[in-house]
């Protein structure tokens, strides 16, 4: 019974991964107009929405931006994450309000919430497309969710730029 105890402790906590680490550097979205002699310029990159990593389960630091590019697609750019690697980690946009401390920690899936990928990594700087047709006057949160144990890392509030 031990040893079934133990794989299954194992499974689930992933113990590891308090010492492992996963830094993702990935540049700024752009969009870029072609180089021809008269082209208009590639129009602007624009930012929508910021915010600031406030630590939930995890200690979690860093910064959000919603970004608009010149296309109209936007994109949610984490920057200088600082968290802690942990299993079945995932980027989520959500309706429920930021909360510090434990009360906080397991609002995200209550309401609306939709998920726009695993985590690529527990540190640096990373890219999440938004769906075009997410409305972000409702989804005003972000959280790092850790879908295993129903629990945010940390979240960020959503504020107009």
């Amino acid at each position: 019974m031990a040893v079934i105890a133990l794989v299954v402790g194992l499974y689930l906590f992933e113990p590891w991964r308090l010492f492992t680490s996963t830094t993702v550097e990935e540049a700024a979205p752009t969009i870029s107009a072609p180089m021809t002699p008269g082209a208009a310029p590639a129009p602007e990159t624009r930012t929508l929405y910021t915010g600031t990593f406030i630590s939930h389960e995890h200690a979690t630091s860093g910064t959000v931006a919603v970004l608009q590019l010149g296309d109209g697609t936007r994109v949610l750019r984490l920057e200088n994450l600082d968290t802690s690697d942990g299993p079945d980690l995932h980027v989520w946009l959500a309706d429920a309000p930021v909360i510090p401390g434990v009360d906080g920690w397991r609002v995200f899936d209550d309401g609306e919430h939709l998920g726009l990928g695993n985590l690529k990594g527990n540190k640096g700087s990373q890219n999440y497309d938004i769906p075009a047709e997410v409305d972000l006057a409702k989804l005003t949160s972000v959280t790092i969710w850790c879908d295993r144990f129903n629990v945010s890392f940390g979240a960020a509030e959503l504020r107009a730029a």
